[in-house]
């Protein structure tokens, strides 16, 4: 995905006096742009394939502060998201935005950030007892569109002077440059969410390779930043094994375990509405062929041994690779994580307190860095 895909752009009114609007407009010359409520609204997409050619500048309205929409009936880590854009140029097979966003399926950039930024460091620094873990890759791919909205050149600066908070750029991408370019490093995480390299290849379309994303994170690595990893969604599949141990055998080779801050795990999981678009849009894949539950929260799950087995496989080569890499699962029970782990957290507080340490371990105390 990079500017030339750019077919139309929605404006919100207003936007036009934001700098950022001003900045993405200057890369799409003759590209046509639409008002919002005016002339040309009623071409607004309808569907997930014609949103990716679409740009919605858009003023965010609520907060753009938010924790993670976790749920009571799994464990949580606590993860606060920093609202930047809704929807991802990347088209992953899996992915639970298809669903989410249908009403809107069109890339919405939020180009009042930078007024609004400066609530959100005052909301944090106002706790200055409390480690606040920040991510923008919950909604949209954190690196992606950075080389258009260059949203690295007004973070990092911002988040690397906090004392009790870190600032993760989850991506699936090689979009490093504007991240490299940046002076600072303190306090930023840079995360690749990885998989099998088959999974990678047939149900990720758009998304760098997993060679490339590995040997994008030892780029960054070298250039001073921790980095993080996210297994998440492991999927079983013939052969899956034997994938998942090529994956960490790349970043065996190539990556420094000790700035690594956590690697998280998580298995193949939706809400039912999710079923029938992948089945529509995503005809040739496969991530629906597995064994199904409904969870506790309402999505499909894979069966509890089935999860457990994934979970205890991954951790086994991840710990073979180091001991101490700040291991976790996302969303699941007490008896899976015992189950897959070998231990537990309990409950969500332990899950953000153990995630909070590793902060700690890393950047210093809150008010207090290394």
């Amino acid at each position: 995905m990079s500017a030339s895909n750019i077919k139309r752009i929605f404006q919100d009114e207003g936007a036009s006096e934001y700098s950022l609007t001003r900045h993405i407009l200057a890369q799409l010359p003759g590209v046509p742009v639409h008002p919002v409520g005016g002339e040309g609204t009623d071409a607004q997409p309808k569907t997930v394939e014609t949103g990716k050619e679409t740009l919605y500048l858009q003023r965010y309205k609520g907060d753009f502060l938010k924790p993670c929409p976790g749920t009571r009936e799994y464990i949580c880590c606590g993860y606060q998201i920093l609202n930047l854009a809704a929807n991802c140029p990347l088209d992953c097979s899996y992915c639970i935005l298809q669903s989410y966003f249908a009403h809107q399926p069109c890339l919405r950039v939020f180009v009042n950030l930078e007024e609004r930024l400066p609530e959100v460091l005052d909301l944090i620094e106002s706790q200055p007892g409390r480690v606040f873990r920040v991510g923008t890759g919950e909604f949209t791919d954190s690196l992606a569109l950075d080389p258009m909205t260059r949203w690295s050149d007004l973070l990092l600066p911002r988040f690397s002077r906090l004392k009790n908070a870190v600032l993760e750029l989850k991506t699936k991408t090689t979009r490093i440059s504007r991240v490299l370019a940046s002076s600072h490093r303190d306090r930023i995480i840079l995360s690749w969410s990885l998989n099998g390299p088959e999974i990678s290849a047939r149900e990720e379309k758009g998304a760098a390779s997993i060679r490339s994303r590995i040997e994008a994170a030892k780029q960054c690595q070298s250039e001073g930043f921790t980095l993080g990893f996210h297994f998440d969604p492991l999927i079983p599949y013939s052969g899956w094994k034997d994938d998942y141990a090529r994956t960490i055998e790349m970043l065996d080779r190539e990556i420094d375990p000790r700035g690594v801050i956590w690697i998280s795990m998580g298995s193949f999981r939706f809400m039912p509405a999710l079923k029938p678009i992948i089945r529509k849009r995503h005809p040739n894949s496969s991530v629906l062929n597995g064994e199904f539950i409904v969870g506790l929260d309402g999505k499909i799950r894979y069966f509890k041994p089935i999860r457990i087995e994934l979970y205890h496989f991954v951790k086994q080569l991840l710990e073979r690779w180091h001991s101490d890499l700040g291991l976790y699962l996302c969303m699941e029970s007490d008896e899976v994580w015992r189950a897959g782990m070998g231990w537990s957290p309990g409950t969500s507080s332990g899950l953000r307190e153990y995630l909070d340490q590793r902060v700690v371990k890393f950047f210093g105390a809150p008010g207090h860095p290394t």
